[in-house]
């Protein structure tokens, strides 16, 4: 039997020698640099160093011009410009050269620093690698071809601590990278979700993180800009209300000056008054508290939701006409043909959303459809039954990827039938009877949905964890940073 042995191939062997020599190069150069004595004076000191506090004190405005580091083109070669960002990374060359990626909002600039006589002086070479990674400077210097920065001047406007708790790099790192470099053996470190949000604020100074955010920041704008177009009136409802906006034990509860109170599950009731108000289209963006236990990857205590009510001249899908719809029936006749048992007046749960998309997209040829005509019992108290079968609603979800992203209904304008729904559902009718009694002075008929900011985000960037895609995500057991 041949003997195993687990001597490396000669390729590898050479791979680690480079490694190796490599470290040895960079550990000298760093060293080099070190050995400058600092005690010697300089007269160039007046180049580099940590500003003074009191010059960071709104002091003055010197009316300098300032150049992004994202504006940073060859158009400006030889031109030179003033930028402020973190030090990315620090590469020590020799004891007369280093260089210095600076990053600002996500974008990056190398800046060199050489030795220079009456420019740079071997002690602001030693300055510059003193620097901790994540710290804020200031950079003058001159645009060289390709896009690089001849450092000239050097000050370090604020310092990050010498060690941070998670290294941006390691952050930035996708799991794609971790995968393909476990698959070749090399072992690269992996920031768990938990350990970037105990550190969120150097997790979302990440690229991807800082796309995401941009993404949704674009998202709700695009929300508000459609609906302004269509004559809707943006609003601000309050957070703090006497009853439960939704019904069921989702609610966080508390106390209001000696008054019982919950934190708004929705701006459901609000919106619907303003309707009555006369403002006939009303939206609101603004934060939505649910007491959830649920320990998902798509649920939070606390979202952004984009909420929009509009009075209905006929039907509550009048404006929902250029979508694939399927009543809640045929979405359980589907599945059962499937194999999947649905109860037909029950709700769908999240494996079966998973599942009806699979099959809507096999039979239909899009991931994106409504769904319609939802039991009632499942529903909110204030959504209208459908007129020919009181067991349903006029209500609908709105699906992508087989994830529910868009949840609305025709709501019920008659007061007396609102009142009894909402004692039907265990609600005190006393705690909501400003809502109910804003119904008796002529209420159209009207409707409207909500929409789950960080869920649409998450999906569209097909992110596995909705924690992605919250700044900072409120969950059952997280409530910091």
């Amino acid at each position: 039997m041949d003997e195993i042995t687990n001597k490396p191939s000669k390729k590898e062997a050479a791979k680690e020698e480079r490694r190796r020599r490599k470290e040895l190069l960079a550990g000298a150069s760093a060293a080099a640099v070190s050995a400058i004595a600092i005690d010697q004076p300089d007269p160039l000191s007046s180049n580099y160093g940590d500003v003074e506090l009191s010059d960071l004190q709104s002091k003055s405005i010197t009316g300098r011009k300032w150049t992004e580091v994202g504006s940073i083109i060859p158009e400006l070669k030889d031109q030179a410009i003033l930028i402020r960002g973190r030090v990315h990374t620090i590469r020590p060359v020799s004891k007369k050269m280093a260089f210095v990626a600076v990053r600002e909002r996500g974008f990056t600039a190398q800046c060199v620093l050489n030795v220079k006589p009456e420019l740079v002086s071997l002690q602001m070479v030693k300055f510059a690698t003193s620097l901790s990674k994540e710290s804020i400077v200031d950079v003058e210097g001159s645009v060289l071809i390709p896009v690089e920065v001849q450092i000239s001047k050097l000050y370090c406007v604020n310092r990050a601590v010498p060690t941070l708790p998670i290294n941006i790099e390691d952050a930035a790192r996708s799991e794609v990278e971790i995968e393909q470099a476990l698959e070749k053996g090399e072992q690269l470190v992996r920031v768990n979700q938990d350990t970037r949000l105990n550190f969120r604020i150097l997790d979302i100074r990440t690229p991807a993180n800082q796309g995401i955010f941009r993404i949704q920041c674009q998202v709700e704008n695009i929300f508000r800009q459609f609906l302004l177009s269509e004559g809707f009136v943006g609003i601000h409802t309050p957070k703090l209300i006497g009853g439960s906006s939704e019904g069921g034990s989702a609610v966080f509860r508390l106390d209001y000056k000696g008054q019982p109170a919950c934190l708004a599950q929705s701006p459901q009731l609000h919106k619907q008054m303003a309707v009555c108000g006369d403002f006939g289209r009303v939206f609101e963006i603004g934060p939505v508290f649910r007491a959830e236990d649920s320990f998902t990857q798509r649920h939070l205590c606390e979202f952004t939701g984009l909420d929009a009510e509009m009075e209905i001249k006929e039907h509550y899908s009048e404006y929902l006409q250029k979508t694939l719809r399927l009543t809640f029936a045929e979405a359980v006749q589907m599945l059962k043909e499937a194999g999947v048992a649905v109860d037909p007046l029950g709700d769908l749960n999240t494996e079966s959303e998973r599942n009806l998309g699979q099959l809507v997209a096999e039979k239909y040829g899009t991931e994106f459809y409504i769904l319609h005509k939802y039991p009632q019992a499942v529903r909110p108290f204030y959504t209208m039954p459908c007129h020919d079968n009181p067991s349903y609603s006029n209500s609908f979800d709105v699906f992508i990827r087989g994830e529910e992203i868009i949840s609305g209904a025709q709501r019920i304008h008659v007061p007396e039938f609102l009142e009894k729904r909402a004692g039907e559902c265990g609600i005190d009718v006393k705690t909501i009877s400003t809502y109910i009694d804003s119904f008796r002075y002529g209420a159209p008929p009207h409707g409207g949905f909500g929409v789950g900011l960080e869920r649409v985000v998450m999906l569209f960037c097909t992110l596995n964890n909705i924690r992605k895609t919250s700044l900072f995500p409120r969950d059952p057991q997280r409530i910091a940073p």
